[in-house]
């Protein structure tokens, strides 16, 4: 699509006031903004959604009753540090800092053979090391040298030991010998010759991410605290119709089961998706015949009107540990605003900080598909990284049409530092000055030579623009 044609087109366009043209190598969309709404609130989420919040804060606290906070960093920590001895002495195989050697990225991945859709990962493994001292980069030429190279002992005693640290944030068993197995296969899977699902889901077994997304610590936390804030939702509404909730990237169904057991037997029309088939089997499998329980497959990175989806039919829309996939949030968070009803609620849990343990494991599954041109188009364009933090997912919220509730936990709890898995909610705000997407396109239709596709248009309350990490407009 031609950027400049567009601007031409949309400068002076009645109702429009700002807009930005996404291109991701599928089909271009276009954020379209209208005048300031005039209805967020000065202070704060409205008193009715902050008493909501806190509810959920308490059910969150409840449901790791027992758990002593105050050993939950220690244990991260034990992760982390198993990774960051992981890491070192991948690149220690590779003999380039031997001898004094120093070395450019370039030369790593290649010594590696890394697939370039992995090569991210290893950016953020040399970033990561130099962090905590373990590596040295000469900022003049751009070579790294001076690595720690960990004894070979202090590296398989770190990984005998990843069993307490896992028991005691809750993971199963399962998920000790799948952060292991990760860790011999690291190269193979960094080069493509071997993939993380095989390991994740062994013989198409979820056990092992469902004690990832269900049964660990924060993620308990993490989705009793959002099973809440819907249930809550489902109490707010006097209409005798069910309740109407999207769940979008539902994958095993961590967080599914534990929304379905406290709306109880509040009458929904419960879509659970995703974007792989294997997925929907295994919810068939586990939740049965669950009365107002449909399946489907849609795609967060598409067109939800395109995938049979309505605007405006939903009264609630979940996504747990999904959108940091999206390779725009704000056009993403834009799409979903659409598919809520007036008032409807957004309910996120992310991860709103990185582990090192990722950087060995569950980030493998989050390069870019094999051959695929592009990554972010978005404020992580161009930053090798996949997270966002809590402040940047409330103002992408808040962009995108939506007054923000209170991040869960909040910033004083144990957990929040810990772990950084967060809930993250906003409930659709009216704004009556919003620009009309089908005018928008209609006015483009007219003015683009037929040559050129149409774009996605959506919404928005304000337009963020990526930017590069020393904060240029890229």
């Amino acid at each position: 699509m031609n950027g400049a044609l567009t601007d031409e087109i949309l400068t002076g366009l009645p109702g429009v006031t700002d807009w930005h043209l996404v291109r991701d190598g599928r089909q271009d969309t276009l954020l379209v903004a209208g005048p300031p709404p005039d209805t967020r609130p000065p202070t704060g989420p409205a008193r009715d959604d902050a008493r909501t919040a806190g509810r959920a804060a308490d059910a969150g606290d409840t449901a790791v009753r027992g758990t002593d906070p105050a050993t939950l960093p220690a244990l991260m920590r034990q992760l982390d540090e198993t990774a960051l001895l992981t890491t070192a002495r991948v690149l220690d195989r590779t003999r380039l800092f031997r001898d004094g050697g120093r070395r450019g990225t370039d030369e790593i991945l290649e010594a590696l053979a890394v697939a370039p859709r992995h090569a991210w990962i290893v950016r953020r493994w040399l970033a990561t090391l130099t962090a905590e001292g373990r590596l040295r980069l000469d900022a003049a030429t751009g070579r790294y040298h001076s690595l720690t190279v960990p004894d070979r002992r202090d590296h398989a005693r770190a990984l005998r030991e990843l069993d307490g640290a896992c028991r005691g944030l809750g993971y199963p068993a399962s998920m000790t010998r799948f952060f292991r197995a990760a860790a011999e296969r690291l190269t193979l899977l960094l080069q493509d010759r071997t993939s993380l699902q095989e390991v994740l889901f062994p013989d198409g077994e979820t056990s092992t991410a469902q004690g990832n997304y269900r049964d660990s610590v924060p993620s308990r936390w993490a989705n009793h605290a959002a099973a809440s804030l819907i249930r809550d939702e489902a109490g707010r509404r006097t209409a005798p119709a069910p309740l109407r909730v999207l769940e979008a990237g539902a994958g095993v169904g961590g967080t599914t089961g534990t929304v379905l057991e406290a709306l109880g037997d509040t009458p929904v029309d419960y879509l659970f998706t995703d974007v792989s088939p294997f997925f929907l089997r295994t919810a068939r499998e586990v939740f049965g015949d669950r009365p107002g329980l449909r399946h489907a497959l849609f795609d967060i990175q598409a067109d939800p009107l395109e995938q049979g989806l309505e605007p405006g039919s939903r009264d609630v829309v979940l996504a747990a540990n999904v959108l940091h996939n999206a390779r725009h949030a704000g056009r993403c968070l834009a799409a979903l605003r659409e598919l809520l009803a007036p008032d409807g609620l957004l309910v996120l849990v992310e991860s709103c900080q990185e582990h090192y343990q990722a950087l060995t494991s569950m980030y493998l599954l989050m390069s870019p598909a094999p051959g695929e041109q592009g990554w972010f188009t978005d404020l992580r364009a161009g930053q090798d990284r996949v997270f966002l933090t809590a402040g940047e997912w409330t103002r992408q919220l808040d962009a995108a049409g939506f007054d923000p509730l209170p991040v869960l936990p909040h910033e004083g709890h144990p957990l929040a530092a810990a772990a950084g898995q967060r809930v993250i909610a906003g409930r659709v705000r009216p704004h009556g000055a919003r620009p009309d997407p089908a005018r928008v396109r209609a006015a483009l239709a007219d003015r683009l030579p037929p040559s050129l596709p149409p774009p996605r248009v959506h919404a928005v309350d304000d337009v963020i623009r990526p930017t590069t990490p020393t904060g240029a407009p890229r």
